[in-house]
């Protein structure tokens, strides 16, 4: 039985069925404009376009993979709830796409898919966090040793095997923690990173982000404004609550500006320090410091987070790997410490971790772009305004073409290409897509490879590691766009002897 209120003799079942019908009606006539591009995953007609949106939901990952195999160097599209996503197949019109002004073919997220709603639109016309971003790039090699000292603490904490015993330890939670802790050592510093209550604040945040994201996604156009609302006012509690943590330091910050100017001795070089500098610079206030702060976690938590574990399961099944990249890091750390100079050397840990993520990327497309004017390609192909685009990072990273024996996983892939000038784990091109393409690359991969490293090589010098059930891996979770570690397997630790 359906629960109904009856509302000026209007019953609710009559509401969602007038709703739902409209919103096929969008859908059918959104498609007309995309007719002349073939769908994947089922037809794209009304009502029967309900399966190929199904289908790409619970099996986007087969979707998507056929998709590239059947319409290699064209296109197609395939079914989200409230618009048509146009996949390219060919790594030449990638490029010709990238290279587009942003008038007509423009690019972010936020935009895209709306969550301006949730984070602000000034971050499309004034986007701060990329410049906060640049800065920390530009200071890898002086926060790298707080980031590591984090690590260090971090695992001694959380991970406490001892050389006798196997301890298993539930990855995700536990992994989600250490990434948490080792880049708020850089954002917010001691004792803030290591808050319990903080740091459950940016985890779950980073959590909800995604989850708001992904459901943003998969609602039709008619219910985004709800979801928006909802998940905006689940933010602007966040931000007050962060906003607790960070006002001592934002007032003792603020006073010695004011005291003594852009420099003083002993100012703090670390994302607190520049995020008030940047707001400060556009007349902004505390909410929006804390804002930003919050907003970069969501990216660099969660994506950080998933490779880490990701990684984490890819070396626990291939122990003479560990061996392998152990003496790596043993030797860079020989000859610099632990340092960026040092991470930079690990050439063996950065093709295993871009291995890594090219079979088990964060998302099965990307390179998300917005067409706002009516577009051309060279080989013909027409976007009219409006059409949503991506690139096949799964159908790229599976092609054989492009890597040989594509589906096996060779840790040693790129490092052992090196002589064919293959890039480093943070270099992007239009065949390997993890951090996306071009001038709208994840402008935080290169703290983010920093990070993964000194982490993978902590682990490596510290423990043996090994699956719960031998031989297993962890099977990956996917739904509609992403690729998630699995979130309740166990690895098992022991200690290494020391010395």
């Amino acid at each position: 039985m359906v629960l109904t209120i009856d509302f000026g003799g209007i019953s609710t079942t009559h509401v969602v069925i007038g709703a739902f019908v409209t919103w096929l009606l969008l859908r059918y006539f959104s498609a007309k404009n995309l007719r002349h591009i073939p769908t994947v995953g089922g037809p794209s007609v009304p009502i029967l376009s309900i399966v190929a949106l199904y289908n790409f939901l619970a099996n986007g990952k087969k979707v998507v993979l056929d998709g590239y195999q059947k319409f290699k160097g064209r296109v197609f599209k395939v079914a989200l709830l409230d618009r048509w996503l146009v996949v390219i197949c060919n790594p030449r019109l990638v490029e010709e796409l990238q290279k587009l002004p942003e008038a007509l073919v423009g690019y972010s997220l936020l935009e895209i898919f709306e969550t301006k709603h949730i984070f602000g639109a000034d971050l499309l016309t004034d986007p701060v966090h990329l410049a906060l971003l640049r800065t920390l790039t530009r200071n890898l090699g002086q926060v790298f040793g707080d980031m590591y000292q984090e690590v260090e603490t971090a695992f001694q904490e959380l991970v406490p095997a001892n050389e006798k015993e196997w301890l298993p330890v539930h990855a995700s939670p536990v992994m989600r923690t250490i990434v948490t802790r080792a880049a708020n050592r850089v954002f917010v510093g001691v004792p803030v990173c290591r808050d319990e209550g903080y740091l459950y604040l940016m985890v779950h945040f980073a959590e909800d982000v995604n989850k708001a994201f992904g459901l943003y996604t998969v609602v039709p156009s008619f219910a985004q404004g709800f979801v928006a609302r909802k998940a905006k006012a689940v933010m602007d509690d966040c931000i007050e609550r962060c906003l607790g943590y960070m006002r001592p330091a934002i007032k003792d910050r603020t006073t010695m500006m004011d005291s003594f100017g852009d420099n003083w001795a002993d100012k703090p070089n670390d994302m607190i320090q520049w995020t008030i500098e940047e707001t400060k610079a556009r007349g902004q206030g505390e909410y929006d410091m804390a804002r930003m702060l919050m907003f970069i976690n969501s990216g660099a938590v969660e994506t950080t987070s998933q490779a880490v574990i990701h990684a984490l399961y890819d070396i626990s099944m291939r122990p003479e790997l560990a061996d392998e990249l152990r003496e790596e890091v043993e030797r860079a750390i020989a000859e610099d410490g632990w340092t960026k100079d040092a991470t930079n050397k690990m050439r063996k840990l950065d093709s295993f971790l871009r291995e890594s993520q090219r079979i088990n990327g964060p998302m099965i497309v990307s390179m998300f772009r917005l067409v706002r004017e009516p577009v051309t390609l060279s080989d013909g192909t027409f976007f009219p305004a409006g059409t949503t685009i991506a690139s096949p990072t799964l159908g790229a990273h599976f092609d054989d073409t492009i890597y040989p024996n594509a589906s096996t996983f060779d840790p040693l892939r790129f490092y052992k290409a090196e002589a064919a000038g293959q890039p480093q784990f943070v270099t992007t091109s239009p065949e390997y897509l993890t951090f996306g393409h071009g001038k709208h690359a994840c402008p935080g991969r290169f703290f983010a490879v920093n990070e993964l490293k000194a982490i993978l090589a902590y682990m490596l010098m510290h423990y043996d590691i090994k699956p719960e059930q031998e031989g297993v891996r962890p099977e990956n979770k996917s739904m509609g766009l992403g690729v998630l570690p699995n979130p309740d397997a166990k690895v098992m630790f022991r200690k290494r002897h020391a010395g």
